[in-house]
């Protein structure tokens, strides 16, 4: 582990919408966010899921075909790594000399992909994590992660990394972040507790508190949760205006937690774009440790063990058979 230039240090959580299926307003609003984050004196500021363009909340609210044409905006303003955005994003970060990690729908050819993206303070991009497994309608407009970015980065404030959304209920890639010896984990949530024609909705809040306490307690870590409401501007941008059976405003409850899966700052609900901090202590994870190091001596590997495939999964793969000719006796066969 590389050693770290502050233990104690400020984090920081965006409550906020993006300007809807608008990459480069939403943009210009990430470099703002993370410029008075800096001021305020955060070491880290992260963001929810999708923030860039923002959450595709038709596919909750409108049928498959009403939605293409969302589809094919969502496509046209999602993000390529690297591109003209990430390099904002991390001279935003430089300038502010904070670290950033960023949720985003990310475009690589025509696929898209659930994405955080991890920024350092000196403005470089030090990885990515895509969703693994797209939650039930999300399935239509993103593809599939793989293990091969289910990272954990050794940085000078941590070991950082983080999951997406519905992620926290995969036990299995929950603990693959422990056995890195995960320090700071990155929780990302959309507003979906303002969708309201879906009665399971209505419990998201109170299931993401459940997820990222339990994860913070298990895994001895810290935890910031960041969701993304509504706004009025994407009720309207999903042509939901006065439709409340189906979408209201606000949405998400942004929370930080600390090793002992309490809460240290939060919850943040509403509509407003608001930022959440904290003071974080990296050395009270010791205390912590000492009633059940998860990945220590409360694991038992003669009991379970956790196999884990980091291969990046390809669609081709080109075999060629380059094994020396050898002579023959001149038979033909």
């Amino acid at each position: 582990m590389k050693e770290n230039k502050c233990l104690q240090y400020k984090v920081a959580a965006v409550h906020a919408a993006p300007v809807y299926l608008d990459l480069e307003k939403t943009t210009e609003k990430a470099c703002r966010l993370i410029a008075e984050a800096g001021e305020k004196g955060a070491k880290l500021v992260a963001f929810p899921e999708s923030f860039i363009p923002g959450y595709p909340y038709w596919i909750w609210t409108h049928t498959t075909r009403e939605g293409g044409a969302f589809y094919f905006d969502f496509s046209k303003n999602a993000v390529e790594i690297p591109s003209d955005t990430t390099e904002k994003l991390c001279d935003a970060a430089r300038k502010a000399g904070i670290f950033v990690v960023m949720g985003m729908t990310e475009k690589d050819g025509y696929t898209l992909y659930n994405t955080l993206l991890y920024i350092n303070d000196n403005g470089q991009i030090i990885g990515k994590h895509r969703k693994l497994q797209p939650t039930m309608s999300e399935r239509v407009v993103w593809g599939r992660g793989d293990g091969a970015d289910l990272d954990v980065f050794d940085t000078e404030i941590g070991k950082l990394s983080g999951l997406i959304c519905w992620e926290h209920t995969m036990d299995l890639a929950r603990y693959a972040l422990e056995t890195e010896g995960e320090q700071i984990h990155i929780s990302a949530w959309p507003g979906i507790s303002a969708v309201t024609n879906d009665p399971n909705c209505e419990i998201f809040n109170a299931v993401a508190e459940v997820a990222c306490r339990h994860h913070a307690l298990v895994a001895q870590a810290f935890v910031i949760s960041t969701f993304t409401p509504v706004d009025e501007y994407t009720v309207e941008r999903l042509g939901l205006v006065g439709r409340e059976e189906m979408i209201t405003t606000g949405g998400g409850a942004t929370s930080i937690f600390g090793p002992n899966g309490q809460f240290i700052a939060g919850p943040v609900t509403g509509a407003d774009d608001q930022i959440l901090y904290a003071d974080i202590d990296l050395d009270q994870i010791i205390y912590c440790k000492m009633a059940c190091d998860s990945i220590g001596h409360y694991a038992r590997p003669d009991v379970l063990q956790l196999k884990i495939n980091r291969k990046k999964q390809v669609i081709a793969e080109n075999i060629y058979d380059d094994a020396p000719v050898e002579e023959g006796n001149g038979d033909v066969l």
